[in-house]
């Protein structure tokens, strides 16, 4: 890919100006985003709770399995592998999509004259939507434990906020360089089976070799962005690495995305 000739300034300008205005219409993403899982559960007695009842099936079976090979207790692991799936569920489907995001809005794309962020939005609230129904397992597994909600519960939010603000940022990177080049998508999903694997989601921590653990954890900043979620509902401080990774992937990868973007927007519509 040939970079525009355009200042780092200017490709910032530009692209603060689609985010600003994509975001004086919120209530637009807002409403389609629902519209989509309305549409997609259309007429079902259940709707997206299929994707709870799926989700709850799937880490009751992963848990009794993985909790036997570890020789876990199922009280402390249990609630570990919930968080993880369920997080890593809203990771890997928002960072799918995100990769197809320009290509399956294309139609509104070339009609209307809509901040091109604006369909990123829609994607992430979708996606959110659905993480909130999800995450209601948890509740579940603790009562099902009989285990007390930690007072840290509150700091997973500001976590999760950050957590959303690195997804975005991922998002806008990979939708503007799959417009161009198609191929990415396959290598980008192959890439996350590899990263579901080396992150601590399946496996606790403390359950693998020193230091192959703090190998596969030190480098690994998906690791970090999941830790400030998960450890304050599992009633744990993350710690100030994990906060500092997370922070710091946050600001470079939005400078880094806003200038690729604002380098390149024109152009999306050309690729489509």
């Amino acid at each position: 890919m040939i970079l525009r000739k355009i200042s780092f300034k200017t490709a910032l300008s530009e692209a603060f100006c689609d985010i600003r205005e994509g975001l004086t219409q919120y209530s637009l993403a807002a409403m389609l985003g629902w519209q989509d899982i309305r549409q997609r559960y259309r007429r079902s007695a259940l709707g997206p709770f299929w994707l709870t009842i799926s989700m709850g099936v799937m880490i009751g079976t992963i848990g009794v399995v993985f909790g036997q090979l570890f020789a876990s207790p199922m009280r402390e692991f249990l609630p570990f592998l919930t968080i993880g799936l369920v997080l890593w569920g809203f990771i890997a489907t928002a960072v799918g999509e995100a990769c197809l995001v320009f290509i399956h809005s294309e139609g509104i794309i070339k009609q209307l004259p809509l901040p091109l962020f604006l369909h990123l939005m829609r994607m992430m609230w979708r996606n959110i939507i659905i993480f909130c129904h999800n995450i209601l397992i948890l509740p579940l597994v603790f009562l099902f434990f009989g285990l007390d909600f930690p007072r840290t519960v509150l700091l997973s939010i500001p976590g999760f906020v950050i957590l959303v603000m690195n997804l975005l940022w991922i998002s806008l990177l990979l939708g503007v360089i799959c417009s161009r080049f198609r191929d990415l998508y396959q290598i980008v999903m192959s890439l996350l089976q590899i990263v579901f694997y080396v992150t601590p989601i399946l496996w606790m921590p403390h359950l693998v070799p020193k230091r192959v653990g703090s190998y596969l954890i030190g480098i690994n900043p998906v690791y970090h962005v999941m830790e400030i979620v998960r450890s304050p509902l599992l009633g744990k401080m993350p710690s100030m690495l994990n906060w500092e990774v997370s922070l710091a992937l946050m600001v470079l990868g939005w400078l880094g995305a806003m200038f690729l973007y604002g380098s390149y927007r024109q152009r999306i519509a050309y690729w489509l």
